[in-house]
Parts: C-alpha cells; structure tokens; sequence
C-alpha cells in the first residue's frame, strides 16, 4: 500500500494532521502510539525495562515510569541507546503488523524521529512535514506538557532541526496558530494528491 510517512518535531500538530486525514477514511499508524501502548501497564516491553534499567522505572500501575527515564536519556546517551536497543525493534514489528493490516486507499505512518532514525525514509513512499517555529513549539509544548521553556528547548534540541526535516519532506504543511483555519485546505490539497499517487480515485 502507498505510505506516506507523517513527521515534525514536538508541539507541531503532527496528530492534529494525522486526524485530518483519518477524516477521510486514511488508516493510520502512530509510531507514537505504539510506544506508549508497548510500555503501559503490562506492555510487552516493561519487562525488558525493568531488567535493563530496574524497578525504580517502573511506575506503581506497571508501566514506564516516563518521567524518570525521561531525565536519565536526556542526560545520558548510552542509557537512551540502551532503552532504544529494548523499545525500537518492538515497535517496528508492531508498526509493520498494522501496516499489513491497514485497509484503505492509502497509508499515514505518524513517525516523530523519522529523520532521525536514519532508516524510515525508505521505508516509505513519501515524506510529509508539519511544519512551524520553533517559538510555536516551545508555546505549545509548555502549554500541553506544563514544562518550563528550558524543558521544552531540551527535547527541541534533541530532535532533528527544522531545516533537516525540510530538507527531507517531500511534502510540508505548516502548521502556525495564526493559520489553524488553513490546516484542513492543506490536508484535503494532500490527499487528493495521495489519492492520485496511489491510484486511487481523484476526489
């Protein structure tokens, strides 16, 4: 089936879009998602977690105490690689189930480090960006997460640059607060593209 990947970095609306388009009876596939239903209470990952890192990351309830390894990845590359080398290949083999699943005229895969990760790009047929600045985000995710501006730009930092998600799109829906009225006209001009590119009926 005809996938595009759907990234952007954090507080871009990329779940905002992905909702768009499942208006229009696209099957999507939220990477993110997965993530978390992987490390929820009984998640298939937890005990590999809570081997790997111990019990102190694991909340009362069973799942990922987030932020707890939130702060120890953020502060220690070799402990996020660890969590990666656990989390990573679980989510593929969930993503590619779904992906084998899916029914429709085409696909959403909602990937946040697509271009991080090196790998997804070929993976997919297209690449679709949501787009905004940088001040955008940051208002967004300290608004949504209660995070201070710092904790904000850290998880920023830590992600692709904008330019490097641009850079990598095929495609880029921007995504401002000022133009919210805009963000279906965007989505609708896409999927009938989309639509044509996989051969599908026009409209």
């Amino acid at each position: 089936m005809f996938a595009v990947g759907l990234t952007g970095g954090i507080g871009s609306g990329k779940s905002t879009v992905a909702d768009f388009f499942a208006a229009y009876g696209v099957p999507i596939v939220d990477t993110d998602f997965i993530a978390h239903r992987i490390t929820a209470p009984n998640g298939v990952a937890m005990p590999l977690i809570a081997k790997e890192f111990g019990a102190d990351f694991v909340a009362a309830d069973g799942s990922l105490d987030r932020a707890r390894m939130r702060a120890l990845v953020f502060s220690d590359n070799t402990a996020r690689a660890r969590l990666e080398a656990i989390t990573h290949p679980l989510i593929r083999a969930e993503t590619e189930r779904e992906r084998n699943a899916a029914t429709g005229p085409y696909l959403i895969v909602v990937v946040p480090l697509l271009v991080e990760s090196g790998t997804w790009k070929a993976r997919v047929d297209r690449v679709l960006a949501v787009d905004c600045s940088v001040d955008t985000q940051i208002a967004r995710v300290m608004r949504r997460n209660a995070f201070s501006r710092e904790q904000a730009l850290a998880i920023i930092d830590k992600q692709a640059t904008r330019e490097a998600r641009l850079a990598a799109a095929d495609d880029v829906i921007v995504n401002e607060d000022a133009g919210l009225d805009e963000l279906p006209v965007q989505v609708e001009r896409l999927h009938r593209q989309y639509l044509s590119l996989a051969g599908g009926p026009s409209a």
